[in-house]
């Protein structure tokens, strides 16, 4: 590992700028909840299920300020949802009905050495900690770690972890094309095993994709079929991609302390589920059938999305690794409030007593921590 930015096309934790791209096309609804708006006569309702947000993207304001001084991003070329405040994401969770939401860190620059990035990365968890502390039990945060600095990322794991009170860690899909259980990431997975770690990940560009538009630092991620942004399809097809590596490399067994949490319902997982088991014998290791049902159904998956009817993952996946999320504020609030929140009460794959569940007590088991929050 170098301290050259060559070794990573793109550090980047939480939301990728193409998925920035479609906060903006939805930023008036954003700013409608920022100036304290909401869907007349949702909220009470939605309170009647207390919620746990675990996919909740965060934008430091010091790290923006710090990344803009260094040169790293061009505030003016972030997307507006960047801008808004703690103020703004209280009042969506109280329109929503969430209790308690666990930060996402974004940090998109490309660093220019591995102090750099540190930094970087002590300033995001500083600023998600005095947030925490400034709003006892609305809410918690994970680790922004980049895999590609394994240095890096075992100070983070120590500091966010084991020092700062941090509930797990972010890690995206792949970095420079490699992913999710490559052997080359083992070390770090030690790491996280001893701490049983909840290793919340999400998609990143798939690799070799091409740039995308000019945003922090121009990061690379624009459409691979045009017309069609990668936050449409590629996304699913990276945590696809991250998650089957995983099971090829037996990743929960190997580390069977760490829980692994997939966004967006598992990408494409749960759909190719058996053609995996049928044909995971020409992949390289092996997958066996064995593996795969048990990996699918020690995964975790979340909401975000909003994610098609439940049917199909649930023949897969057990009701209680179903995590809510919403993927705010990189998704516009009215696409949760009027898309996705209606979509998953109405889905009759999920009985009341497993909304419960989706929408607290799963995430309270995965992580206790959240009780003392």
């Amino acid at each position: 590992m170098t301290d050259s930015v060559s070794t990573s096309a793109l550090r980047l934790l939480g939301t990728p700028a193409d998925e920035l791209r479609i906060a903006a096309v939805g930023t008036s609804a954003v700013i409608r909840v920022a100036r304290g708006s909401s869907a007349p006569g949702t909220g009470a309702a939605r309170a009647a299920h207390s919620k746990i947000d675990v996919h909740h993207h965060f934008c430091a304001p010091q790290w923006r300020d710090w990344a803009a001084h260094h040169g790293l991003v061009k505030p003016e070329r972030l997307p507006p949802w960047t801008r808004l405040g703690t103020d703004a994401a209280i009042r969506f969770m109280d329109d929503v009905g969430i209790t308690t939401a666990v930060l996402k860190p974004m940090l998109p620059a490309r660093y220019r050495s591995s102090a750099q990035l540190r930094e970087a990365i002590n300033i995001t968890l500083q600023s998600m900690m005095e947030v925490a502390q400034s709003h006892p039990g609305r809410f918690s945060y994970y680790v922004p770690l980049f895999l590609d600095d394994p240095e890096a990322s075992s100070w983070a794991v120590r500091r966010g972890l084991g020092q700062l009170g941090a509930v797990g860690v972010n890690v995206t899909a792949n970095y420079g094309g490699v992913y999710l259980g490559d052997p080359a990431y083992d070390r770090l997975f030690h790491e996280l095993n001893e701490f049983s770690a909840v290793v919340d990940t999400h998609p990143h560009n798939l690799p070799d994709g091409p740039s995308g538009p000019p945003g922090a630092s121009g990061p690379p991620g624009g459409s691979t079929v045009p017309g069609i942004p990668n936050f449409m399809c590629d996304f699913l097809l990276d945590t696809t991609r991250a998650a089957v590596n995983m099971i090829s490399r037996r990743t929960l067994d190997r580390f069977p302390n760490i829980s692994v949490v997939l966004p967006h319902a598992g990408g494409f997982l749960p759909y190719i589920a058996t053609r995996l088991q049928a044909l995971g014998r020409f992949c390289e290791p092996r997958v066996e059938p064995a593996a795969v049902r048990d990996h699918l159904s020690r995964f975790y998956y979340d909401t975000a999305g909003p994610m098609a009817p439940a049917a199909t993952l649930l023949e897969h996946v057990p009701a209680d690794h179903v995590l809510f999320g919403t993927d705010w504020p990189a998704a516009p609030a009215d696409t949760v409030t009027d898309l996705a929140l209606p979509a998953l009460e109405a889905d009759p794959a999920f009985t009341p007593e497993q909304l419960r569940g989706i929408y607290h007590d799963n995430a309270m088991r995965l992580i206790p921590q959240l009780a003392t929050a």
